[in-house]
């Protein structure tokens, strides 16, 4: 296995990826472009490819907004979890973003108990004491 940064050329691997596991989706407009305006500012896509196999099996996205980076779309195949893979990816994750010296913060939907399993191992915690709220569709900002 190797962590390197993304090519534009794994996009379209990236993509399948991201659906297999779930976390695509087109209202979240995760576009090839998206991902190199988050990169020109500071951000950083992980990916973690089985060179034996010639595939991709992770990612991990983190966006800068100069002051926290946000991780997310942070994946392994579903074939090859519960290999350590999870782990090693976060580590280089965390090295990178204490590199950056900057907080991170991240969402887990509530039943991915594998995925807050994991990143309470690393010493995140969960706030109780707030709501997320997000809008999508900036049409529907209403003036």
């Amino acid at each position: 296995m190797i962590i390197r940064d993304f090519q534009n050329s794994d996009y379209p691997e990236i993509v399948k990826l991201w659906q297999e596991t779930g976390i695509a989706d087109e209202k979240r407009g995760d576009t090839r472009e998206v991902i190199e305006q988050c990169l020109s500012i500071g951000g950083k896509l992980l990916v973690m490819e089985d060179d034996k196999a010639g595939m991709i099996i992770g990612t991990s996205w983190m966006t800068f907004d100069g002051r926290r980076i946000h991780l997310h779309h942070f994946c392994i195949k579903p074939a090859c979890q519960g290999k350590g893979h999870g782990s090693t990816l976060t580590e280089a994750s965390l090295k990178y973003i204490k590199s950056k010296g900057a907080q991170v913060k991240l969402e887990v939907h509530a039943g991915n108990i594998i995925a807050r399993n994991l990143y309470e191992k690393y010493g995140f915690f969960r706030f109780d004491d707030y709501l997320i709220y997000m809008i999508r569709d900036v049409k529907k900002i209403p003036f």
